[in-house]
């Protein structure tokens, strides 16, 4: 009964470790996954420099057909490198016939990796751009505050790619404006009511204006009445 037991136990134990392979498929694996390597380092060096470093979405969409091509004839044997060969060269090859047609058309550029978007101009949300991108505003002021960024007043542009990153383009600290904070703490500090004449910024665009003690104030760009005491300190790099 003991012998069964270690048995059984050495089966199971063999069977999740190898599957339903034999052993002697091992060594095999380790072979057809240094062709599938060397496969995969030879199609992206082809793709060239900006497919491997910033990926537009059919560059995304390139990669993930490779990754996918590449991986089954590493694990399973019914699965030819001739096969996966193939795959590679086709999806190399409409890789190629796109790339020329977003650089003989700025429509199929557009239609393929979409056109950059203004987020913030002048200090203040360009809300009708930010509705078009599914970013969140938590995860937007994250990204301004890893570039040193503690209000909207300090950034004259900002721009989201087409690659999905966002680049900046701040005043000069002598014509920093007042605007509205990111930072966690001040930005939850919001109210309706304001008590003394001081700058504000809308809590919900960013528009910034001197405002006078009132008991409720409605933003004239969007209609909200939560406003956040407005910061105009410079930029720290």
């Amino acid at each position: 009964m003991t012998i069964l037991l270690a048995v059984k136990i050495f089966q199971d134990l063999e069977k999740l470790l190898i599957g339903d392979q034999e052993w002697v498929f091992i060594p095999e694996i380790m072979f057809r996954t240094l062709i599938m390597y060397l496969i995969v380092l030879f199609s992206l060096r082809i793709l060239g420099k900006r497919g491997v470093k910033q990926l537009s979405v059919f560059e995304l969409v390139v990669i993930i057909g490779l990754g996918s091509a590449a991986g089954d004839p590493m694990f399973y044997k019914e699965v030819g490198l001739i096969s996966a060969i193939s795959v590679f060269i086709i999806v190399i090859i409409a890789y190629k016939i796109t790339a020329f047609l977003v650089n003989k058309s700025s429509k199929v550029e557009e239609l393929l990796e979409g056109s950059c978007t203004c987020l913030i101009e002048n200090g203040k949300f360009s809300i009708e751009n930010f509705k078009k991108e599914s970013l969140a505003r938590d995860e937007f002021f994250s990204e301004l505050r890893l570039n040193s960024v503690s209000h909207l007043g300090q950034i004259h542009l900002a721009i989201i790619e087409t690659s999905g990153s966002i680049s900046l383009f701040y005043y000069p600290k002598e014509e920093v404006k007042y605007g509205l904070p990111i930072l966690p703490e001040l930005f939850k500090q919001q109210f309706t009511e304001i008590k003394r004449k001081d700058h504000f910024s809308c809590a919900f665009c960013g528009y910034t204006q001197l405002i006078p003690a009132v008991a409720e104030h409605t933003c004239k760009i969007c209609e909200r009445t939560k406003w956040v005491k407005a910061m105009n300190i410079p930029r720290i790099t």
